[in-house]
């Protein structure tokens, strides 16, 4: 009772309309408090928001609910640029993952490595260099843990972990490393076609993404542009994002505009890294910061 009172109050911050499920059923109070809170993190609005998630965490019924709480809580420090909170309520997600691993092992250490490697994506978005290092060679070692017979294959991290590092070297401004770390990703995308089925479409933009942090413009023109020709790239707002910076830097302010006006709005909704950085980056542009 204590939880669906507390969950009551932030659900009363709705209109009646939101109440209601698109098949005509009543939504759950905490399902509508979650809602909303992942709106006021889109918003900018933390300190409302991060109420919501501390009534979600104080009165989960379980651990895994107080487990998904915390991993809310973490990406809305994601959403404001906040690194060490991120790590910090990860962190707490990778102990509760820790508690199952005797219960489900395959899957305990893969939701490890995502905690990690999501912590470091916010980290690396943030411009902590090295924390996103660190959390996402964390996230590669819990993840292949993973005990046989293993639902993700050891290719799949060796493959994230090569796109992160390249992306850390670009970003620090290391040419040969980061175009060392883009040729390993496309050997191991290239060993394994059955990962590379699902993984591939990240590929484009990993180049995209060193050329543009290395200075390469029409190189990331090139290749953000057919990124976001693939099919299940259309509405990423990261990507939207990262083709917008490279056409403000080549000088095309009016497209600029328009693709970050468009990664904003792909990221309503989003409580991910990639939703994260379009509203943080997008708004500040829109504003003309």
């Amino acid at each position: 009772m204590r939880f669906r009172s507390a969950l009551l109050t932030a659900a009363a911050m709705l209109p009646a309309l939101m109440l209601q499920a698109q098949d005509g059923d009543s939504l759950s109070p905490a399902r509508v408090a979650r809602r909303e809170a992942i709106r006021l993190d889109g918003h900018a609005k933390f300190t409302e928001a991060r109420a919501i998630w501390q009534r979600l965490i104080d009165d989960a019924p379980d651990a895994a609910a107080k487990a998904a709480a915390w991993r809310r809580m973490a990406m809305s420090h994601g959403f404001a640029g906040d690194c060490a909170n991120a790590v910090r309520y990860h962190q707490m997600v990778i102990d509760y993952w820790k508690t199952r691993e005797a219960a489900e092992p395959q899957n305990a250490f893969y939701q490890q490595g995502e905690m990690a490697n999501e912590t470091a994506r916010v980290c690396l978005d943030a411009g902590d260099l090295d924390t996103a290092e660190r959390m996402y060679r964390l996230g590669y070692e819990l993840g292949i843990k993973e005990p046989e017979p293993r639902t993700h294959p050891k290719s799949l991290w060796d493959y994230r972990l090569a796109h992160a590092l390249g992306r850390i070297a670009a970003r620090r401004g290391d040419k040969a490393e980061a175009e060392r770390q883009v040729a390993a990703a496309r050997r191991i995308l290239d060993s394994d076609p059955k990962m590379a089925d699902a993984q591939e479409r990240f590929f484009p933009y990993l180049t995209g993404y060193v050329a543009l942090y290395t200075g390469d413009l029409p190189r990331a023109e090139e290749w953000l542009t057919r990124a976001l020709e693939v099919e299940r790239n259309q509405d990423d707002p990261f990507m939207h994002c990262l083709l917008a910076m490279t056409q403000e830097r080549l000088g095309r302010t009016g497209r600029a505009r328009e693709l970050y006006q468009r990664a904003y709005q792909l990221a309503e909704g989003g409580h991910n890294p990639p939703a994260a950085y379009a509203r943080r980056v997008a708004s500040e542009k829109l504003r003309g910061a």
